[in-house]
């Protein structure tokens, strides 16, 4: 006779049970209610979209906020009468986010009750994104003046005993990099630890060193977050978002797999690092004027060069403020698009699903637009649509990849771009490069030595060999050379640098560059016909900053080549 198994027997019954329930849900869903059904027992669960509501707002009302894609959340009901979907309706409306239901079981639900431990009390959501924005991010920040307090608060978390440790170590590290304004976080790991390390005026500084194990639960953070995958070791891209009161501040994150575990690389995308005013960007006078007067125009093409990180989106998006109204239409194509920009339709390229720059430009071009942005010209298709967009009634912006402004014409030359044609779309090339600001508090003047400072008196000669006057550029010809050097303080976080500039030059397509346009010209050739059109060149330009106290000697070398004519 055989043994009866009363634990197996009811787990049995259980699983009978459920999967009964399942199947009520299901039809009544359709047959009763008119809504989707879902089985989250085998779909994961989006920590972001449980923000949305408390876990007792959650158990209350019998619901699950199982996904957020954007600002759209998606909610699981087990008994969804009207009173309720419009309780619910109404309190993501105030949240900026347009609900979805789905009709589910007690075992769905419980499912998602149960993740609400592996996330901090301290943070809420609004749009998809991880809010430290209250009184968490406002204090974090209040305490951080200095990279070294960022080490100190985090060095402090991972001592200290806090049930959601590692919640509290990245609310540190991402309010500590808004704080200081930092552009990247780099978390790197090695063979017995993991390295912090915050990018700040372009210069990367070490902030903290953690654990493996402390590591291992940061990157897992993250990849929650960031919408990635947890168990994979390939290269991956996310994205996540923090509410600053009224603020969206979009987190890019990359990873990579290394020798000892994946590296981990936040961009931070603030919103308020791009509001700057052209005016502020460090252009001189009489190119701003040209450009002013170049971007006003009603079509042309102005192109912007330099290397990752030179600046150039940031320039654009410069440009388009500067002439946005409500009597214009203005569409970007970009990948990806870093910051939205109010009344611009901007667009994303998705190489996946076709939609590149070209076939961007061309649905572009079919919405009416009198302005397009385009992110970089790559190739000749999108290079010769660009120039056709200019000569047809459009504001063409973008960038190219050239290390100057005269290396634009043989560049386009180069993508097939027809060279008669090119005189009458292009309007200005240009080419930029940023520096660190000297901190005005603990700068110090020099006397350059010698090699420094015949190099310095060439530049400056060449300057007014050129036609141009010193003097226009708050330089006395006859005084001695002096410059300052970086010194370092607490307010600049012991670096001697405090904030960046850009370093410029560009060439105006007038009557002398058009007559040599179409014999397909050198670099050589059209920079000698572009001194004459009273623009500083990028070495004069740096010089001009150096002598002016704006930066240092090492950081104009460092972007630019001094001896260069």
């Amino acid at each position: 006779m055989s043994d009866f198994d009363d634990e197996k027997q009811n787990k049995q019954l259980d699983e009978i049970h459920k999967q009964e329930e399942e199947e009520l849900v299901s039809i009544l869903a359709q047959s009763k209610y008119n809504l989707p059904y879902i089985n989250l027992m085998s779909i994961g669960i989006d920590n972001e979209a449980l923000r949305a509501l408390t876990e007792k707002e959650s158990r209350e009302m019998n619901v699950g906020c199982f996904k957020l894609s954007g600002k759209n959340i998606f909610i699981a009901v087990r008994s969804p009468s009207p009173d309720l979907l419009g309780k619910i309706t109404d309190e993501m409306q105030r949240k900026e986010l347009v609900p979805s239901f789905y009709m589910a079981s007690t075992a769905s639900l419980n499912k998602v009750w149960a993740r609400y431990a592996e996330i901090s009390m301290a943070e809420n959501t609004k749009m998809g994104g991880i809010d430290i924005s209250g009184e968490v991010l406002r204090e974090t920040v209040k305490s951080v003046e200095k990279m070294q307090d960022i080490t100190n608060l985090i060095n402090g978390a991972v001592a200290g005993k806090e049930i959601h440790k590692i919640s509290r170590i990245l609310e540190i590290i991402l309010a500590g990099g808004i704080a200081i304004k930092a552009s990247d976080i780099h978390i790197e790991p090695e063979q017995d630890n993991a390295r912090l390390r915050l990018r700040l005026d372009g210069v990367l500084q070490e902030v903290a060193v953690f654990e493996m194990n402390v590591y291992h639960l940061l990157n897992s953070r993250i990849k929650l977050l960031s919408g990635m995958k947890l168990t994979t070791k390939i290269a991956q891209d996310g994205r996540f978002s923090i509410m600053e009161e009224k603020e969206e501040i979009s987190i890019r994150t990359s990873l990579i797999p290394g020798a000892y575990g994946e590296s981990i690389v936040m961009r931070i995308l603030d919103p308020k690092s791009i509001q700057g005013k052209i005016e502020d960007f460090g252009i001189e006078p009489y190119l701003f004027s040209i450009i002013q007067e170049e971007i006003s125009k009603p079509n042309g093409l102005i192109l912007v060069t330099g290397p990752t990180g030179s600046g150039k989106t940031t320039t654009l998006y410069a440009f388009l403020r500067k002439i946005y109204s409500k009597e214009i239409k203005i569409i970007t194509i970009e990948d990806p698009i870093e910051y939205h920009l109010p009344g611009i339709t901007q667009t994303q390229t998705n190489e996946e699903k076709g939609y590149t720059f070209l076939e961007g430009l061309r649905s572009g071009l079919r919405q009416d637009p009198d302005v397009v942005m385009v992110g970089e010209i790559r190739d000749a298709d999108t290079a010769k649509i660009a120039v056709e967009a200019a000569l047809t009634g459009h504001m063409v912006f973008s960038t190219l990849h050239t290390n100057n402004a005269a290396g634009v014409i043989p560049r386009l030359i180069d993508l097939y771009v027809n060279p008669k044609i090119l005189v009458s779309a292009l309007s200005l090339s240009m080419a930029q490069r940023l520096v660190r600001r000297l901190c005005p508090a603990c700068k110090k003047e020099t006397i350059p030595n010698e090699e420094d400072g015949k190099l310095i008196k060439m530049v400056m000669d060449n300057i007014k060999d050129e036609g141009k006057k010193l003097s226009d550029y708050n330089l006395n010809p006859n005084a001695p050379i002096k410059m300052f050097t970086a010194v370092g303080c607490e307010k600049c976080n012991m670096t001697g640098y405090k904030g960046q500039i850009g370093i410029f030059e560009a060439i105006k397509t007038d009557e002398e560059i058009e007559k040599i346009i179409p014999e397909n010209p050198s670099e050589r050739e059209i920079k000698k016909v572009a001194a004459k059109q009273g623009i500083l060149s990028m070495r004069q330009d740096g010089i001009v900053k150096i002598l002016n106290g704006i930066t240092s000697l090492e950081e104009v070398k460092g972007v630019v080549d001094l001896n260069e004519e």
